[in-house]
């Protein structure tokens, strides 16, 4: 029988990094079934989810436990067996404007007053192309619950665009 385990790493950047954690995943019979990395400030930080047979379980968790020494922090969990259940509606935002202190609190409040649940969030800043000045962009995806009162959210949206000087696009 094959478990899932979810673990989280971050470390200094350097050329091999995923390598050899996909190397000591493959060691341990296990396969690599999804992941999502990024590099920030000279961080390489990332969220992987493999599955391994039972027999592997352990050995596959001291080995990514190792890391530690090498400058990796590691942390896994078990990962939990998905239940079947209606498809999800899907929620996307584009948030867009000057950077500024609170958009991120204040959009996931909103979310959280409606039981949204963010299942991705991407965010960067960049230069206005006139100006220079640092703009705040990010991509939301969400899962919307069937209760969800959607104008309410576009309301609270609003007001948050509007509050903040940013552009928000739901779709």
């Amino acid at each position: 029988m094959n478990h899932s385990l979810v673990f989280t790493f971050i470390g200094l950047d350097r050329p091999g990094l995923v390598e050899r954690l996909a190397d000591i995943v493959a060691d341990h019979q296990g396969n690599w079934l999804e992941s999502r990395m990024t590099q920030l400030a000279g961080q390489f930080a990332g969220i992987a989810r493999v599955s391994v047979p039972e027999s592997e379980l352990e050995e596959l968790t001291n080995a990514l436990q190792c890391l530690n020494i090498e400058g990796l922090t590691i942390t896994i969990q078990a990962g939990q067996a998905v239940t079947a259940s209606p498809t999800p509606k899907i929620c996307k935002l584009h948030i867009l404007g000057n950077d500024r202190p609170g958009i991120v609190r204040e959009v996931s409040r909103a979310l959280k007053q409606q039981q949204i649940n963010v299942l991705e969030f991407n965010s960067n800043i960049t230069s206005a192309a006139m100006s220079g000045d640092p703009l705040f962009e990010a991509h939301v995806r969400s899962e919307i619950p069937v209760d969800c009162d959607f104008d309410e959210l576009e309301s609270s949206l609003d007001a948050i665009a509007e509050q903040l000087s940013v552009d928000i696009i739901l779709s």
